[in-house]
C-alpha cells in the first residue's frame, strides 16, 4: 500500500489549485488556536510546486498563524474558564500544566520557542492569555519564532527544491513510515515518564 505517496501527490495536486494561498492563511490562523495540522503540510508543497512565490507563502503563513495565535491568546485571557473543563478530559491538560510552569520561570519568551518548533504552538497561545503575558511582546515574539520558521522552510525548498523533489517524490513511501516509526517511539518513550 503506498499512502504516503498518494498523499503526496494529492498535497503537489492541492498545492497548484488557485484557491491554496487562501487555504494556507486559513489553516496557519487555525493552527494556531485550536486546530491540531500544522501549515508546514501546505507549506512546503506550495514551496515546492511554486518557488518564486515562496517567500511570499511564507510571510502569508508567518501573518496569518499569528492572528491565530493572538485568537489563542484572547481565547486565554478571556474565555480560559469555559474550556478549562474540556481541556481537562483531554491529553492537553498536563502539557497546558507544563507549559504553565515553563511561562511561570521563562516567560514570554517560551512562544518564540514554541513559535520555531514543532510542539503545539497553540498550547502557548492560549497559556500566554491565562499568564496575562504582554499582548505587544506576545506578537513580536511571535512574528520572529513563525516567521523563522516558515522563512526558513521555504528559503531551503525555494533554493534545493528542484534538487530534491525528485528525491522526495522517490522515497517519500519510505521517509513517511520512518516518520510514523519515529514520532510511534518518541510518545511510547514520553508516555513512559
Amino acid at each position: 500500500m503506498r499512502l504516503f505517496a498518494k498523499l503526496y501527490q494529492q498535497c503537489m495536486h492541492a498545492a497548484a489549485h488557485q484557491h491554496a494561498p487562501k487555504a494556507l492563511c486559513a489553516l496557519s490562523f487555525a493552527e494556531s488556536s485550536f486546530f491540531p495540522i500544522p501549515p508546514d503540510v501546505m507549506l512546503a508543497p506550495m514551496a515546492l510546486r511554486s518557488p518564486q512565490r515562496a517567500l511570499w507563502y511564507a510571510f502569508l503563513c508567518t501573518l496569518f498563524s499569528v492572528l491565530g495565535g493572538v485568537l489563542g491568546y484572547l481565547i486565554g485571557f478571556y474565555a480560559f474558564d469555559l474550556i478549562a473543563e474540556l481541556l481537562q478530559t483531554t491529553r492537553y491538560w498536563q502539557a497546558y500544566l507544563e507549559t504553565r510552569g515553563w511561562f511561570q520561570k521563562w516567560g514570554v519568551w517560551l512562544v518564540f520557542v514554541a513559535g520555531f518548533s514543532p510542539i503545539p504552538y497553540k498550547l502557548f497561545t492560549i497559556t500566554a492569555g491565562v499568564m496575562a503575558q504582554p499582548l505587544l511582546v506576545f506578537v513580536l515574539v511571535s512574528f520572529i519564532g513563525r516567521g523563522a520558521r516558515f522563512f526558513l522552510l521555504a528559503g531551503l525548498l525555494k533554493t534545493l527544491g528542484a534538487r530534491i523533489e525528485p528525491l522526495l517524490a522517490r522515497y517519500i513511501e519510505w521517509l513517511g513510515w520512518l516518520f510514523v516509526c519515529v514520532l510511534t517511539l518518541a510518545l511510547i518513550i514520553m508516555s513512559s515518564h
